[in-house]
């Protein structure tokens, strides 16, 4: 029976860490808590942040295209580009169309007719906003559930903010009350400080709304101003 006077006070002095070294045991360790670490932290940004960080690496190559095009000064492709919900399509192709581009005489930017085919849906945006003069968008229920939608507004408040133009039409096809706009700031801000327009109702003459759009679009790009106070059309 061993003596246990053999044994020194402090048995953690016997703990040897060279032998974790040797053997690469604690090295597994760190590798393998690093490689979890990474999993997890990779699955977090894919499944929260990946639109985030895309939208920012887009802002990004859309300061690079105005800036590219300021020094090029190359003429606008269109007049406006018309950001809508496919639910709204059918407004857009019997009510709007027919008017500014049939009567008014305006060159309009439609996702389905103008977008280059085999192109990145983001880059066709961007030409898109950056290749008109201004950018119509089309407001209703459908519009703020829209992640793609949600993607051309914000890119057209950039270029708003960026440019101080007046550059952003908003039209708006319901009513649509201030505490629906609350999860999306960007547009209650908006809303709150830019001319938008709203779509008469059905005892409501539609000649007024068209007139406010065509003031709207024949404005100055150089001076960020508002042509109304408040709603116009109704």
């Amino acid at each position: 029976m061993s003596n246990p006077q053999d044994y020194p006070s402090n048995t953690h002095s016997y703990f040897d860490v060279k032998t974790c070294w040797e053997d690469g045991s604690f090295l597994y360790f760190i590798s393998s808590t690093c490689l979890v670490v990474l999993t997890l932290l990779t699955s977090f940004v894919y499944n929260f942040l990946r639109w985030h960080l895309k939208y920012t690496f887009h802002l990004f190559r859309a300061f690079l295209y105005d800036s590219r095009k300021r020094k090029t000064m190359n003429p606008h492709q269109f007049d406006a580009f018309v950001s809508y919900n496919v639910h709204d399509e059918g407004w857009v192709y019997r009510k709007m169309l027919p008017v500014l581009e049939g009567q008014q005489g305006w060159r309009l930017c439609l996702h389905h007719r103008d977008f280059q085919p085999g192109k990145p849906i983001i880059e066709n945006i961007t030409d898109a906003i950056y290749g008109s003069r201004k950018t119509i968008c089309v407001i209703s229920r459908s519009y703020l559930q829209s992640e793609w939608c949600s993607r051309e507004i914000q890119m057209a408040s950039f270029r708003l903010f960026d440019e101080q133009k007046d550059v952003l039409i908003l039209l708006f096809l319901e009513e649509i009350p201030a505490r629906h706009l609350s999860p999306y700031y960007r547009m209650r801000k908006l809303v709150k400080k830019r001319t938008y327009l709203s779509w008469p109702q059905a005892a409501q003459h539609p000649g007024v709304f068209w007139q406010n759009v065509q003031r709207a679009l024949q404005a100055g790009d150089s001076e960020n101003t508002d042509l109304l106070t408040g709603p116009a059309g109704c």
